[in-house]
């Protein structure tokens, strides 16, 4: 997902079913973000939603673990928490900035 804009100059949109397969998450997932009102953003065209890449960014950069959230190690230090579900996926398909 590298591509910024579309041949048109738009911003990509991906599916409810492309979104969940990016993230590694069931179709229900995103589904429930939706009722929910916890997913990304999305965009309504009649019976179809679609989600846009910087929507998706942006909701996942609000999802990440932050250093106040630091988990006590065993030896009494700090650890970075792992990343957040599906947050590896992002990284991969360079969804982060």
């Amino acid at each position: 997902m590298s591509m910024e804009t579309t041949s048109w100059g738009l911003e990509p949109l991906l599916s409810v079913t492309e979104l969940a397969g990016y993230l590694g998450m069931p179709v229900t997932t995103v589904y429930d973000w939706r009722s929910n009102g916890t997913g990304p953003v999305g965009h309504r065209f009649g019976k179809h939603v679609k989600f846009a890449v910087c929507d998706v960014r942006a909701w996942a950069e609000a999802q990440r673990d932050r250093p106040a959230n630091l988990i006590p190690s065993r030896k009494g230090g700090a650890q970075m928490p792992s990343m957040a579900r599906g947050g590896h996926h992002l990284l991969r398909h360079g969804l982060t900035k």
